[in-house]
């Protein structure tokens, strides 16, 4: 095959010459670009997924910030609404429906037990199978509101057990009881005991649960309203 013309050789020669540097101008700037790609710093972070937040109505919060003032944050309150629900729920898992780390999961719900908003985790146990199946309330009200009839009173409600609650209340009794006995037997040697042995009890009124239609201890959390500036 003939050989190119000369002429195009030369002609062609200094064209290649010159785009060299500029390839090789052009490999520092790729260079210089690598790092910010591999800085963790430099580069942008990913975002942490927040699916499972949003999808709860929860807004993501700052990873691990605490909210000002000792307020409780949308996270706050996620964390309180599934720890009232499943007290015994691991950290990994609470941490994975809130879309925050393990550490500042751990350390939300430490920070909720410090201050009071968390009394405690207990079991629940079932009355039936205990001999407490029978739910009474009884009103109690008393001829003498001196404080020596109501200190008797309320140290007689703290030494039984089958009294789970007992409140002072106001209107046309005085206190409020909540009790849990195996028979109506059990709770009229309650009654005996506890209220018609103490010479300040007027009158006892007794109301026997025949079906429980909802028992609950959690607590309704609503979300935070809106700041109104």
């Amino acid at each position: 095959m003939p050989s190119a013309d000369p002429d195009l050789r030369e002609a062609a020669a200094p064209a290649a010459h010159d785009a060299a540097p500029a390839a090789h101008d052009a490999a520092p700037a790729a260079h210089d670009a690598a790092p910010a790609a591999n800085d963790p710093v430099a580069g942008a972070r990913p975002a942490r997924p927040r699916a499972r937040l949003r999808a709860r109505g929860v807004a993501p919060a700052a990873e691990g910030a605490a909210p000002d003032g000792g307020a409780l944050d949308d996270v706050d309150r996620a964390l309180l609404r599934i720890l009232q629900a499943d007290g015994r729920i691991t950290n990994l898992k609470l941490a994975q429906a809130v879309g925050l780390s393990s550490a500042s999961t751990h350390e939300r719900v430490k920070r909720l037990q410090r201050d009071g908003t968390i009394l405690g985790f207990h079991a629940r146990l079932n009355p039936a199978l205990l001999q407490a199946g029978l739910l009474v309330f009884a009103e109690v009200r008393l001829a003498d509101m001196s404080n020596e009839v109501n200190a008797a009173f309320k140290a007689a409600v703290q030494l039984r057990p089958e009294i789970l609650e007992c409140h002072e209340v106001a209107g046309g009794f005085d206190y409020l009881l909540k009790t849990r006995v195996a028979h109506m037997g059990a709770y009229r040697d309650l009654v005996a005991a506890v209220a018609w042995s103490l010479p300040g009890v007027r009158d006892v009124r007794t109301y026997a649960v025949m079906e429980e239609l909802k028992n609950t201890t959690a607590l309704p959390l609503a979300p935070r309203e809106p700041v109104v500036n």
